[in-house]
């Protein structure tokens, strides 16, 4: 299935990824941000908070933005 991956993240980046069925916000959370931890971030389905998990569905928005950025 067919994602938007918004990582706001350092320098930022979207982009459309394939992922497998059934994967949950918490399983992608670790493929975008390997060693990252979940409650350092703002994570977003469909500009909804969700719980990390929540089975991700075809056409979904997912945005993973840090709570707290360095050096500011």
């Amino acid at each position: 299935m067919r994602i938007l991956v918004i990582n706001n993240d350092g320098g930022g980046f979207a982009d459309y990824t394939e992922v497998p069925d059934g994967l949950t916000v918490q399983q992608l959370f670790q493929r975008q941000i390997p060693g990252g931890k979940p409650e350092n971030y703002l994570i977003r389905v469909n500009r909804q908070p969700v719980p990390p998990s929540q089975v991700l569905q075809d056409g979904d928005r997912i945005s993973l933005s840090p709570v707290k950025i360095e050096g500011a």
